[in-house]
């Protein structure tokens, strides 16, 4: 994004100048003896040294580096700046002193000179303070803006890092009956499409309905079903209320696929899966029957779902182990309590 120009209105600046050039006529007004013409001389030379000021630091702004910004004040240009308002005004007092002959030019030109001074420094002042506030500005501005960006490249990651995981597991089912002859195979395969097409429809939004989450679970559950038969015992006790809160897609889906990553599943042993909901939460609930033998982890599991509810919710899950019961809440999301 193409940064912006440092800028102040022309309409400051020459409201500014003029304001200051009649203050510096208030003195010679509340003089014994008031003349008119070095009034309006007095004015004149303020307004346009104001003037020639105010520009002369504008143009020279844009050519600050961000290290004389990080420095502060850059001493070098004050004095350049002093130095020449010094010579303009001089020759502005040379002006006066050709249009107004009788002043004596000694204390009129040192008057001038002071007043030069004054302005010049205050005003380098002044506006090096904006602009460094305004540098400073941009500089937060860009910050936040790239926090942002990065924020929504990993989430966008972490989205995609679903499918893919999912999609692995699911040929590594259809693989297993394939070798074993399994005459439902075309079905899974049907199934398989039909879902996997589903998925990639839901992978493109941040939030979809609980109800619309557990279809996909119910179906990934049917998926499993076509390897484990019966090993997979899953309960469903979800208020029905609760049906149109939000939730990341796939979440309950990866919370089932990680039950079974870690635990033995047989008909022997049955894995007992529950998912219920509380007032705050939806919580997924396993008994614990560990492998002897862990499955390779690709790291994606619990963490991914964590960070996608810090993501969307600034909120964390709660992973609560026990000795028999392993247990997720995940926070219930409504329409309006995410950003």
């Amino acid at each position: 994004m193409k940064q912006k120009t440092f800028k102040i209105s022309g309409r400051v600046i020459w409201l500014s100048s003029a304001l200051l050039g009649i203050l510096m006529a208030v003195p010679k007004i509340a003089e014994r003896h008031f003349n008119i013409y070095e009034t309006i001389a007095n004015s004149v030379i303020t307004f346009v040294f104001t003037l020639f000021v105010w520009y002369y630091n504008m143009v020279t702004l844009p050519v600050y580096s961000s290290r004389d910004i990080a420095k502060g004040f850059s001493m070098g240009r004050l004095v350049r700046n002093l130095l020449l308002g010094i010579a303009v005004m001089f020759l502005l007092a040379c002006l006066q002193q050709f249009v107004l002959t009788h002043l004596e030019f000694g204390p009129q030109m040192l008057m001038i000179e002071v007043r030069g001074i004054l302005v010049s420094l205050t005003f380098y002042m002044f506006i090096h303070l904006l602009y460094q506030s305004y540098h400073n500005q941009q500089v937060s501005l860009e910050l936040e803006r790239s926090r942002t960006d990065a924020l929504g490249a990993q989430y966008e990651l972490l989205k995609q890092q679903v499918n893919p995981h999912f999609l692995f597991n699911s040929l590594n089912t259809l693989k297993y009956m394939a070798e074993s002859g399994d005459e439902h195979t075309v079905d899974f395969i049907l199934k398989l499409s039909n879902f996997y097409r589903a998925t990639l429809e839901s992978r493109k939004l941040d939030l979809i309905q609980l109800s619309q989450e557990l279809e996909i679970m119910d179906a990934y559950v049917y998926l499993l079903r076509a390897r484990f038969e019966e090993g997979i015992d899953l309960t469903v006790a979800v208020e029905k209320n609760l049906n149109s809160s939000l939730i990341p897609p796939f979440t309950l889906q990866l919370l089932v696929e990680n039950c079974i990553k870690h635990n033995v599943v047989s008909l022997d042993r049955p894995l007992k899966i529950r998912v219920y909901s509380t007032d705050r939460y939806i919580v997924v609930e396993n008994n614990i029957q560990l492998k002897k033998v862990a499955e390779a982890s690709t790291g994606m599991g619990l963490e991914n779902i964590n960070q996608r509810y810090e993501h969307l919710l600034g909120q964390e899950i709660e992973i609560c182990p026990s000795e028999t019961l392993f247990t997720i809440k995940l926070p219930v999301i409504y329409e309006y309590s995410h950003n």
